[in-house]
């Protein structure tokens, strides 16, 4: 069973290149650390809700996507590891200003899951 680290963020329509590209090397630190996959997805039929939704979850607005994204990984002692090493690697610090991001961070849900099924 593999352990994974989830998130939901909405990123303004116009910045999806910019943050694709952030993403593309943000993902190649992960892998080059140990992380099994890296996965970032834009949404495409993420249908608003009345009680819950992706579009609720993050506040989106008009001109902005949702972005599902996950990264997989052995357990979670090998994640904690591999994140200690990604949050210190200064190639990432120029990503990680808040204010030089594609979206707004203050609107990102994301955790910890440990799988409980795999097929």
């Amino acid at each position: 069973m593999s352990y994974v680290d989830g998130f939901v963020l909405a990123v303004p329509t116009k910045n999806l290149a910019a943050y694709r590209a952030m993403s593309r090397k943000a993902g190649k630190i992960w892998m080059e650390y140990g992380a099994l996959s890296y996965i970032e997805c834009a949404g495409d039929d993420v249908p608003p809700g009345k009680l819950t939704s992706f579009p609720l979850a993050v506040k989106l607005k008009k001109d902005e996507t949702v972005v599902f994204s996950w990264i997989v990984y052995k357990s979670r002692s090998q994640r904690d590891r591999i994140n200690k090493k990604v949050m210190a690697d200064p190639r990432l610090a120029s990503m990680m200003d808040p204010k030089k991001l594609p979206f707004d961070g203050k609107r990102m849900i994301f955790g910890g899951f440990k799988s409980i099924v795999e097929l």
